[in-house]
């Protein structure tokens, strides 16, 4: 039986289903599982559990893998602000950026950081990662110099 907290949208499941213009084709969490350990398909099956996310693997998810932030309302601004410095434009991450600083402004040293990190990374917000999932995470973080 679900409760009314289980069937609320956590902070991470409202950005997904914000951002889901880039869905995967359907992909079980525990497909990915299968995967070696050091690839990037296994550690977004991992996140997926870990998270508790239901839904089919999208970008945004794989970006929270390689950039190593987790999912709490603070964090899900931070990348917002990452992917700003990775050279991301567009309508919803704009929104986000605007809400999010009103609601966490006491965080703005933290977004500026993020904003840093994304400026400083190769250009890698507009891959599709769903070809990546067989390549070793360390792989991809040391080609996008993602940190």
């Amino acid at each position: 039986m679900k409760t009314e907290s289980t069937n609320r949208l956590s902070t991470h499941d409202r950005i997904r289903n914000f951002f889901s213009n880039n869905r995967w084709s359907p992909m079980a969490k525990f497909e990915l599982l299968s995967l070696p350990e050091n690839t990037l398909g296994f550690a977004l099956g991992s996140f997926l559990v870990t998270q508790q996310i239901d839904a089919p693997p999208e970008n945004h998810d794989a970006v929270h893998v390689l950039t190593n932030t987790g999912t709490s309302t603070t964090e899900e601004i931070g990348l917002q602000y990452y992917l700003l410095g990775n050279g991301s434009r567009n309508p919803q991450l704009f929104f986000s950026l605007v809400v999010g600083t009103l609601l966490r402004p006491m965080q703005f040293d933290y977004f500026l950081a993020q904003y840093q990190k994304g400026k400083a990374a190769h250009y890698f917000h507009y891959l599709d990662f769903s070809s990546m999932l067989t390549v070793p995470v360390s792989t991809i973080r040391q080609t996008f110099k993602i940190s």
